[in-house]
Order: structure tokens, then sequence, then C-alpha cells
């Protein structure tokens, strides 16, 4: 459990950090897309082999989609912005933590690869999981949305950014449970985070430039600097996540839904901690039945 619990501290810190942005007058996508350099510049120095960084075939299947992973991180950065701003906070909410239902369906029938045979109880806790998770991320107040005047109906594309929010992140954590499982060895897990990195880095620079030229946004050295503060956390979150399913057979209907667990209410306490940040009766619930759910889910594994 000890990679569950890393992956989760260094995902908690990530929320944090992003959540003081607005306070030291950071912008977020510009430290996203610098975040992505110190996340190279992190799994370097963790590599434990330098010189094999020399020998990657660019061309081959595996290296290709890995980059592709990187450019899907940007992509979901990008999607989960514009439908906080467009739609709402609770709806990003809930299609990030609803996309769990993408990796843990390909792992169970398609992939295969899960670490035991799961009993009723289990599936049961992955419903609870789901049900758990919708609940936390239910908020009193949502932004307006920005795009149309009250009483005007959202226009259909802005009505699908949920829902390609929910495809973004579903595929980014099935991916990452295909490579991992298909094309990286025990022992690469920096390898592997550090080729998807640099995926992002081509595209969210490419995008940055973009946004610069044509948007005229002028990049501050605060987000220079904030990026490179959030790359660290953001490098540790991916590479003991990546652990932590190579410990587990690469069993993302075991690993997923307790990792989301275990994030929501870790950032749930941090958030009380640091921001005074208060829960609804409907949060409350859903920690409570997070909590039952990771006892439903890995109750073999806990001796019961």
């Amino acid at each position: 459990m000890l990679y569950f619990l890393l992956a989760v501290v260094f995902t908690v810190a990530l929320y944090l950090i992003m959540r003081a942005f607005p306070r030291y007058g950071v912008h977020s996508f510009h430290a996203i897309a610098f975040n992505y350099y110190a996340c190279v510049i992190t799994g370097l120095v963790l590599s434990p082999d330098i010189g094999k960084y020399r020998a990657i075939e660019w061309t081959s299947t595996p290296t290709l989609l890995t980059l592709a992973l990187g450019t899907m991180f940007v992509t979901a950065f990008v999607l989960i912005g514009q439908t906080t701003q467009k739609v709402s906070v609770t709806a990003t909410s809930l299609a990030a933590n609803m996309s769990l239902v993408v990796p843990v369906l390909f792992g169970l029938f398609v992939f295969k690869n899960a670490n035991k045979d799961y009993t009723f109880l289990n599936y049961l806790g992955l419903l609870l999981a789901l049900v758990a998770l919708a609940l936390g991320g239910i908020q009193r107040k949502s932004k307006t949305p920005e795009v149309t005047s009250p009483g005007q109906p959202l226009p259909w594309f802005v009505l699908a950014l949920p829902l390609l929010t929910f495809l973004a992140a579903g595929t980014n954590n099935t991916l990452i449970n295909y490579l991992s499982m298909s094309f990286y060895k025990s022992g690469e897990e920096a390898f592997f985070t550090v080729i998807s990195c640099i995926g992002a880095v081509i595209v969210g620079t490419l995008v940055l430039l973009f946004r610069v030229m044509y948007w005229q946004e002028k990049v501050s050295w605060r987000s220079l600097v904030g990026g490179l503060i959030l790359g660290v956390p953001n490098f540790l979150s991916f590479y003991f996540l990546i652990k932590a399913l190579g410990t587990f057979g690469n069993s993302a209907a075991f690993v997923f839904p307790i990792y989301n667990i275990l994030t929501m209410m870790a950032s749930a306490a941090a958030a009380w901690l640091f921001f005074r940040e208060k829960l609804n009766g409907l949060n409350r619930w859903g920690l409570g039945l997070a909590v039952l759910a990771i006892v439903l889910i890995s109750y073999q594994e806990l001796g019961l």
C-alpha cells in the first residue's frame, strides 16, 4: 500500500498547488505547460540508467503510444478547464470522477488483468465507489456558464464538454494501464513516465506558443516558477501510480477505485486544513460510502 499512499500524497499536493495559483497570480495553463519540463527533469533524476534514453526508437509503436498518452494529459487539462469555465465546477468534478468506469471496465472485460476472482461484494464495492465519487463531487454552488445569458439554452458544443472530459480522463487511465502492462517492465516506471511527459511537453509548448502568438497572452515569471514547482508532484503522483499498478498485477479494477477514493478523501481533509473548505451533507455521505467501498473492493487483501 506504500505506493498507493505516495501516489495519493503527491496527487493531493498537486491539487493544493493548483488551488493556490490564483492567490499568487499564476496563469493555470501557462503553469501546466511549464510543469511538464519539470516532470521530464524529475524523471531523468530518478532514472537508474540515463543511457537508456539514447536507445529510444521514436517511431516504434510503444513510444508513439506513450507520446500520445502525453498528448492526452494536456488535452484532459484543457477540457477540464473549459468545462469548469463554461459549464460548471460540479459537472467537471463528476465527469472526471465517473471516468473511473472506463479503465475499470477495460481492465475487467478487455485486458482481463484483475488480480483476483471478483465476487459479488467486490462488484458492489465498485458500484459504491462510483456513487461515492459522484456524491463527493457535488457542490453547493457552481460557476455560472459564461457563454450564454441566464435562461438561454447552452450550445450543443458546450453541453458536450462534460462528456469529452469524461472520455479524456477515462482514456488517460486506460492507456496508462495498457501501456504499463504491455510494453514496460518492473523498474521502468521512470522511463515510461518521462517519455509520456515528453509528449506532453511537445503539445503543451505548441499550444502555449499559439496562445502567445495569436491571443497575445503574456507569460509571467510567476507562471514559469509555479509550473516548475507543480511538475515535481505531478511526475511523482504518476510515477507511484504506475508502481501501484505493477504491484497489483496491473489490475485497474482494483487500483483505480481505491486510488480515486483515497485521493478524494485526502483532498477533502487537506482542503479543510489549508483552505477551510467545508463539506456539505452529500459530500459527507460520499466519504462514508467511500470507506465502505474500499473495504468491499479489497476485503480479501485486508484478510476479512
